[in-house]
């Protein structure tokens, strides 16, 4: 077999090949060579605004500003240079702002020309390659790498190494209401959950059966069960939480509060049930259980 009959590596000419290429390259930057990391000041660094992450989680933000204070970054940012002295992030934002929360002046990283759309898609791909993105977050990672960077379904998924029923499944998510797609977001629902929603024909019953889930705390199956109008199996009748007495309802309200969590308590007819937390990461868990403690 033939060199030039080798697969393409997935990241095809996306990141992977942008970074490599002298083209992209400067020949210097403060007297380091191209391809060398340099120290740059905070200072001289902007945000990237074509990063896909609009949402950072403080706590995740504070255990990796600790790791940055002990170790210092391990992995240098990659930015571009804008004009004397000044850069954008084309990927690392999350470790920028840690680095900003832990009083750092500089940061190591590598120094690359790219215009807005090559930018664009060098962010795009980067995060979706890289970071731990939610389905939503994926998805609209998808549609934009789609639509502004006129990329086909074929081409983009070998630039992300995946499926295109994949890309197809993730941007189908774009379709719900946005207060389901912020529950997606925020992991009170799964992407399971979310596509199930998608067999409903009215934004107003996908909203019904989304706060359903939650409220019974159901499963893929029981939903999509329900969405069949096939009878859901379930070992006791469960009460919602709208039907808690006043006291019951007060008390749901103030461990809310008191957890900055949602809550849900949820009753059979016999008086059993259950008491529910939610949280959003193992970040947050650990946050609920130390607030327990006291």
């Amino acid at each position: 077999m033939s060199s030039n009959s080798k697969k393409q590596p997935a990241l095809g000419r996306g990141l992977g090949a942008l970074l490599q290429s002298s083209e992209t390259d400067i020949t210097s930057v403060n007297g380091a060579t191209a391809g060398s990391i340099a120290m740059l000041p905070i200072s001289s660094i902007e945000a990237n605004p074509f990063n896909p992450r609009v949402h950072f989680e403080k706590e995740a933000l504070d255990e990796l500003c600790k790791s940055i204070q002990i170790h210092g970054i391990v992995q240098p940012l990659t930015v571009r240079k804008l004009g004397r002295d000044k850069y954008q992030i084309i990927s690392g934002e999350r470790r920028f702002r840690a680095a900003q929360l832990a009083g750092l002046q500089e940061v190591p990283a590598y120094i690359r020309i790219a215009n807005d759309q090559t930018m664009l898609e060098m962010a795009l791909v980067e995060n979706i390659q890289r970071e731990n993105l939610n389905a939503i977050e994926v998805a609209l990672s998808y549609e934009r790498l789609l639509e502004e960077c006129n990329l086909t379904q074929e081409q983009l998924s070998e630039k992300v190494a995946k499926s295109r029923s994949n890309i197809a499944n993730h941007i189908r998510l774009l379709k719900l209401p946005t207060e389901i797609q912020v529950g997606v977001r925020d992991n009170l629902i799964s992407m399971g959950h979310a596509r199930a929603l998608l067999a409903l024909s009215s934004p107003e019953e996908q909203i019904t059966r989304f706060n359903q889930i939650i409220e019974e705390n159901l499963s893929v199956r029981a939903i999509e069960s329900l969405v069949k109008n096939e009878p859901v199996v379930t070992k006791t009748p469960v009460t919602k939480a709208s039907f808690l007495n006043s006291n019951q309802k007060v008390f749901k309200e103030f461990l809310s509060d008191r957890l900055s969590a949602k809550v849900s308590i949820q009753k059979t007819g016999t008086g059993t049930g259950k008491l529910s937390v939610y949280f959003n990461s193992e970040s947050d868990l650990n946050r609920i259980i130390e607030l327990l403690k006291r």
